[in-house]
């Protein structure tokens, strides 16, 4: 069979192939996959490097589903090159099938999940980058794109720093069905739309017919052959293409086809053809930085240092010690203190610019290829990329964020800077970890332990400088808490800020007669249950304090952890809408200071 032939048929074969995937679940998106089933075919037959016997190979290629609806194309195509067999290709989308209703990396040959649309962009960004800066091998990146996806703003982001990074292992195949869910997309079948806010990026783009062989291979040479620009191959399509009843009609989005065994009839009956993807250089290594065996930062105590300052400084300490660990900032690496990592390791530093999603994209996309990746923030922005957050949880994804300036504790800039809701927000995420630090040696010691946890771990800093209480070299393992002040009529718990504000509320209380125990809570989530339900039985009860909505922050957590033990728990955070301010103005206003919590602790007492 020669070559034309062959590819023909293979596209016809992942329809097919996406159509009885679907119709076996009973849902799926057939007419989605069937419209890029002419571009997978030739990707697959002569272009894409992987060695699907060795998906961990660094020279692999790698192939991103951004549009991952179209997950039955995904699975039709590890069909064909013989990674599923038949069988288990129609266990799609069932219970306990490793073929779920869109991609994840239960798969050893998906990088990442997709599904929530205009993310497998912007991750294709933060591999591109490993590719070119970090591995510095020659693989390249190939990311399938839905055309309704490409109004996201984060695709944007995704095209801009693209282009400003010159990344030509960088090549977005964009499938121009112009059906969306509802209805026509936005610019329909106007390739020139996509093309030319693309080209203002700085892209490579080819316009072509998606269904036509010759131009895709012609495409997809072209953009093989780098010349300092990513490329976008803009191909029209039709949705359902090969079925009469569903071409390019609008209603069949996300279902099954009515009448599937005609619908294979007319795209010429099953198939089971294989094809061999190329496969890269098996001896290939990825680049090791060098590194040396300096000691962490240490801070005498009774100092004062924001923590922030302190994040910045151990992070540049432990890229000394290990050549994996990378960091990347939103344009605030100066007020993140990440330009201290910029400055020591210049090569292993990316400035993401103000663009929050590609900053957790480039996070993600980093961390496939095995690297330690920091990403930091002021707390607030990072709501902006909470999405990436969330999916990069089920992409089972290794990631370390830091976000500053949290609570009312910044101060003048008032409430568009002051994070008071990104406790909850990452307590939220699954198995995910979440630190709050009160002074620098603390902060050193969490840092370096965050660069060895699995999942999304979450750092919050402070911007102003607080006392250093603990000494250097004191351990503050994940999942527990420092008792700073015994005392044994009530309990006093804080972290960050106000871990502060109870110390000086337990020296008011000492004047008093009323011995206060004070709790570090530096781990948020998982929480030190033991400590909270041995002060809940020792004491007569908790005070709580945060720099926080009330909802879902450091004070839902104690009561979670005392949910099935009678307790006393009164907890203090922010209620009202805080404005500029002194520190210790907005503190007093939101009635979490020292003088508030000595308040609380007295009701109890008595």
């Amino acid at each position: 069979m020669d070559q034309s032939l062959f590819r023909s048929e293979l596209a016809q074969q992942l329809r097919v192939d996406s159509v009885r995937a679907s119709t076996a679940a009973g849902s799926g998106h057939p007419t989605s996959s069937m419209s890029a089933a002419d571009l997978l075919a030739v990707l697959l037959d002569g272009h894409l490097r992987l060695d699907f016997d060795r998906p961990d190979n660094p020279a692999n290629d790698h192939l991103i589903f951004s549009k991952g609806h179209a997950s039955p194309l995904q699975y039709a195509a590890f069909k064909a090159v013989g990674a599923v067999e038949d069988d288990e290709l129609l266990t799609f989308r069932k219970f306990g099938s490793r073929l779920e209703g869109h991609p994840t990396p239960i798969l050893p040959w998906v990088d990442v999940a997709t599904g929530s649309l205009g993310q497998g962009l912007p991750i294709g960004v933060g591999l591109a980058l490993a590719g070119k800066r970090l591995d510095r091998l020659p693989y390249r990146v190939w990311v399938l794109c839905g055309d309704s996806e490409m109004t996201e703003g984060s695709v944007w982001e995704a095209l801009e720093h693209a282009g400003h990074e010159q990344l030509d292992n960088l090549i977005a195949i964009i499938d121009v069905n112009r059906l969306g869910q509802t209805g026509p997309t936005m610019h329909g079948w106007d390739l020139t739309s996509y093309s030319a806010r693309a080209q203002a990026a700085g892209w490579r783009t080819i316009e072509i017919d998606g269904h036509d062989l010759d131009e895709i291979e012609s495409a997809l040479t072209q953009a093989e052959d780098g010349d300092g620009r990513p490329v976008a191959i803009i191909a029209a399509t039709q949705k359902g293409k090969g079925v009469a009843e569903v071409a390019d009609k609008p209603g069949f989005h996300g279902k099954p086809l009515a009448h599937a065994e005609e619908s294979i009839v007319e795209l010429g009956g099953l198939r089971d053809l294989r094809v061999k993807p190329a496969k890269p250089d098996a001896d290939a290594k990825p680049h090791v930085f060098d590194t040396g065996s300096g000691g962490l930062p240490a801070f005498e105590e009774g100092t004062e240092l924001a923590t922030r300052k302190a994040y910045g400084q151990a992070l540049a300490a432990l890229g000394d010690r290990r050549g994996d660990v990378v960091a990347m900032d939103g344009e605030v690496s100066n007020s993140t203190f990440a330009e201290l990592f910029r400055d020591a390791h210049p090569d292993r530093y990316f400035e993401m610019y103000i663009a929050e999603q590609q900053l957790i994209a480039a996070a993600v996309g980093m961390q496939v290829r095995g690297w330690c990746a920091f990403a930091s923030t002021f707390a607030a922005f990072l709501s902006r990329a909470y999405d990436f957050v969330r999916m990069a949880a089920v992409s089972r994804a290794d990631l370390r964020l830091m976000g500053s300036h949290a609570g009312v504790a910044i101060g003048e800039d008032g409430p568009s800077q002051m994070a008071l809701e990104d406790l909850a927000a990452f307590r939220a995420v699954h198995g995910s970890t979440v630190l709050y630090p009160c002074d620098a040696n603390q902060t050193v010691q969490l840092v370096t332990a965050m660069a060895d946890l699995p999942g999304i771990s979450y750092l919050r800093t402070s911007r102003g400088a607080m006392p250093v209480i603990y000494p250097a070299g004191e351990q503050f393992p994940i999942g527990g808490s420092k008792v700073v002040r015994d005392g044994d009529d009530v309990t006093l718990v804080g972290a960050g800020v106000t871990l502060h504000e109870a110390v000086k509320a337990a020296d008011v209380l000492a004047h008093e007669g009323i011995e206060a125990r004070v709790i570090d809570l530096y781990s948020v989530k998982p929480v030190d249950s033991g400590t909270l339900r041995r002060a809940a039985s020792e004491t007569a009860g908790l005070v709580t304090a945060e720099d926080h909505w009330p909802e879902g922050g450091l004070g839902e957590a104690v009561l979670s952890a005392l949910a099935d033990q009678p307790a006393q728990v009164r907890t203090l955070a922010v209620h009202e809408m805080p404005g500029s301010g002194q520190p210790a103005e907005l503190l007093g206003q939101a009635r979490i200071d020292a003088t508030a919590i000595a308040e609380k602790a007295r009701e109890l007492a008595s």
